[in-house]
């Protein structure tokens, strides 16, 4: 039988409150004890929120819509074309505003500014993916990129690894062994 007691309590000197958690079993003598900061579980809520937000086909097919709408507009030359400044003002509005409204519905007192701030000071642990995502909403080439990656996609001329690999058998005489090598 488990039981779970949480407590708060105030830290002289620190400022900040600790949230522990102590989970007892009492057939065992083993304690586990664990120590966060309110401020790191909000921000681990808020980004399994996200996760869940951008994996749910709504905000996948709101994405794809978009892109769709304007990956022929994008090219890879070095030079920015004038037309890509309103196209990422309202990519930033639409997927952020949607992720930020969604958030606001999970998780009661949301604020996305003070997310921002806790994202600086948190983003090695957040997951490359979500990272990534997230960055396309404030950093133009990461936006770009993303497009030039899209429209590269949709015309054939992804990256095709096939190519670069060639099959050899390893033993003339046994044909079961095959290997693996690259661009010769």
């Amino acid at each position: 039988m488990k039981q779970m007691d949480i407590t708060e309590r105030h830290i002289v000197g620190r400022g900040d409150n600790i949230v522990e958690m102590v989970d007892i079993t009492l057939d065992e003598d083993n304690i586990a004890v664990s120590n966060s900061s309110p401020a790191d579980a909000i921000f681990d809520a808020v980004i399994g929120n996200i996760e869940d937000i951008i994996m749910d086909e709504e905000f996948q097919q709101l994405q794809q819509s978009f892109m769709d709408k304007h990956f022929l507009e994008f090219d890879s030359s070095e030079e920015n074309k004038l037309s890509y400044t309103p196209i990422f003002n309202e990519y930033g509005d639409l997927l952020e505003k949607y992720l930020e409204q969604k958030l606001i519905e999970r998780i009661p007192g949301f604020n996305m500014t003070t997310f921002i701030d806790l994202l600086i000071h948190h983003k090695e642990e957040v997951p490359g993916d979500i990272f990534d995502l997230l960055l396309t909403f404030t950093d133009f080439i990461a936006f770009k990129e993303m497009f030039v990656d899209y429209r590269a996609q949709k015309e054939g001329r992804g990256l095709d690894l096939s190519q670069g690999l060639v099959v050899t058998p390893l033993s003339s005489t046994n044909n079961r062994h095959i290997g693996f090598t690259g661009p010769q």
